[in-house]
């Protein structure tokens, strides 16, 4: 559905939020963000393994992972595929190639979101989730937080506000193939801000 051109690779490269090595304190960040936006239900997304693996660790199954058994490339340690094969109470197995965000994908974004007040998702992606984190601050409600890995760094938290959904737009928006399509199956209104 849509994809990442050759031309932006250097402008993903750049985090979209602090990076930390400390997953308490990113949990503890979270918090107040959901308390900030009274937003007590607001979503924590995680995407990748090693994030996953690590907020878990400290104590917080993520509302949605979005995994796909690689770190940088490489497969992750046994440890870590190990403890993610359990977690979250459904799991949707979702086609999703290198730098590209499949329908599927989407699809399955939308409806882990939409059941996040009530049960854990894990979308594991046969391909990449690298660019899953795009669309998934676009489709959080403010409050939420979304938090990737940054190669080499640690973990991003990007507190989901106008401000950052705008940021994210803009990026989402700067993807090869069909936007308008990728709104519809995110459930979201391109023309809201």
């Amino acid at each position: 559905m849509l994809s990442l051109p050759d031309s932006l690779r250097d402008a993903f490269k750049e985090p979209l939020g602090p990076v930390t090595t400390d997953p308490n304190a990113l949990l503890a960040d979270a918090a107040d963000t959901r308390i900030a936006h009274d937003a007590p239900d607001a979503p924590l997304i995680a995407v990748g393994d090693v994030v996953t693996y690590h907020l878990r660790e400290a104590g917080r199954q993520p509302d949605v992972a979005v995994i796909d058994g690689k770190t940088e490339r490489e497969e992750v340690d046994p440890e870590i595929r190990e403890s993610l094969a359990d977690a979250g109470d459904r799991r949707s197995v979702v086609e999703n190639p290198p730098a590209t965000l499949s329908r599927e994908t989407l699809e399955a974004l939308r409806e882990a979101l939409e059941a996040s007040a009530s049960e854990t998702t894990v979308i594991e992606t046969l391909g990449e989730e690298d660019l899953v984190a795009l669309p998934a601050i676009v489709a959080a409600p403010d409050g939420a937080s979304v938090v990737y890995g940054q190669p080499g760094e640690g973990m991003v938290r990007v507190a989901v506000t106008p401000e950052s959904r705008a940021e994210a737009r803009e990026l989402f928006e700067a993807l090869d193939g069909d936007i308008e399509t990728a709104y519809a199956t995110l459930g979201v209104d391109r023309d809201a801000s």
